[in-house]
């Protein structure tokens, strides 16, 4: 049979017929890490696979489990089994389960009254889409259950990594009516992620995370949105707060909730509705949905702590199911009790000399890193009117 392994991709030949469990004890590959496609289709551990069969091994980081699995709402053969939940689901309840539990995420925020909801159906929301699993998924199951969303892809000058990215997030939003926005950072603002890393002397993902944020709440200011919708899930989020409690990084500690409510004026709140769901449910949701999506890593992320975090969680998460959410949650939970957000609310918030974004000083992170990196590095190639100058300053 021939096996297609992602991230990288490549291919190897594997004589059949074998189970998918016994083919991933051949390839020496986690069961719990990897979602299994046969003839694009999802598998579980107990499929039988012909010598002459087409197979997908995707990788993912969290949850899965072995046997063959029924769905716990028909009894159907299952597509995905979650030990976390000790549950299984067919294609068709997989998708409800997605939904219900982003529907729990935005009806019933954690820490805030019982009747505050992260967004409502009266909302013009804007996703930041990157072309991966998560930020694709959530808009499309937002879309389904009736929110006003539009798209922002920002181009972060990677290559034909982040070509391929654009792609496969304007193919989406075509083929759905959907309105996308696009911003390249290098036309706009006159660098790429790669090169201002290296005229700043910052990690490519600090470089990158600033430029992002920035272009998520400028692009929303400007158009009117009233919430900017993220897709980090609950690997992301657990990964986070891990790190932050490592390092006792109480700014963070105080920050980090699935709702960031605007602190001032040119802010907009910002939303994480797929903190209660895992990536392998993301991914398998994009596979019997029939998303496209970028599976491959940014090819700069080799030494990014926070992924280093989410491996050695996923150890964690094998040996222990549930535990990423038992952390995250019991975080949130306790988190007024454990942090001290008053120090967080007390600092003042005003407008960026440069730009008029908000910031607590008078220029903003996102000018300053800007300043520093067109200080050392020519203007990107064919980068004009804005990325030539100052950013200049918001418009309502």
């Amino acid at each position: 049979m021939r096996v297609r392994l992602r991230n990288p991709d490549r291919d190897v030949e594997v004589a059949g017929p074998l189970t998918v469990a016994d083919l991933l004890d051949h390839l020496d590959v986690l069961p719990h890490t990897v979602l299994v496609l046969h003839d694009g289709a999802l598998v579980t551990a107990a499929h039988e696979l012909p010598a002459d069969a087409e197979v997908e091994i995707r990788p993912v980081i969290s949850g899965g489990a072995e046997g063959a699995p029924r769905c716990v709402v028909c009894r159907a053969p299952a597509v995905l089994e979650e030990r976390r939940h000790r549950a299984a689901w067919c294609t068709a309840h997989l998708e409800d389960h997605v939904h219900n539990q982003i529907r729990k995420a935005i009806d019933h925020p954690p820490g805030l009254p019982h009747s505050e909801r992260m967004c409502s159906y009266t909302d013009r929301l804007l996703i930041a889409v990157s072309g991966g699993k998560d930020s694709l998924a959530l808009w499309a199951a937002l879309v389904d259950m009736g929110y006003r969303v539009d798209g922002l892809y920002v181009g972060l000058g990677i290559g034909g990594y982040s070509q391929r990215s654009q792609q496969v997030c304007e193919r989406f939003a075509a083929e759905r009516g959907l309105r996308l926005h696009v911003v390249d950072l290098a036309e706009t603002y006159g660098y790429t992620t790669p090169g201002g890393a290296s005229a700043a002397g910052r990690s490519t993902c600090g470089v990158c995370g600033l430029s992002k944020r920035y272009a998520f709440n400028r692009v929303a200011v400007e158009h009117g949105y009233d919430v900017v919708v993220t897709g980090h899930n609950l690997d992301d989020e657990a990964a986070t707060l891990l790190g932050n409690v490592l390092r006792w990084q109480d700014t963070f500690l105080a920050r980090q909730h699935p709702v960031l409510p605007a602190t001032g004026a040119n802010q907009v709140r910002k939303i994480k509705p797929l903190y209660r769901l895992s990536e392998r449910e993301t991914a398998a949701y994009c596979v019997v949905r029939g998303i496209d999506y970028v599976v491959e890593e940014c090819p700069l992320v080799d030494g990014n702590t926070g992924h280093e975090l989410k491996a050695a969680f996923d150890l964690l998460e094998h040996a222990s199911p549930g535990l990423k959410a038992q952390f995250l949650f019991g975080f949130y939970e306790r988190q007024q009790r454990l942090v001290d957000r008053s120090v967080e609310e007390q600092v003042e918030v005003g407008e960026c000399t440069g730009c008029g974004m908000p910031t607590t000083g008078q220029l903003c992170a996102f000018c300053r890193q800007r300043e520093l990196i067109l200080a050392v590095l020519p203007l990107t190639a064919g980068a004009t009117g804005p990325a030539a100058g100052p950013v200049p300053a918001v418009r309502r």
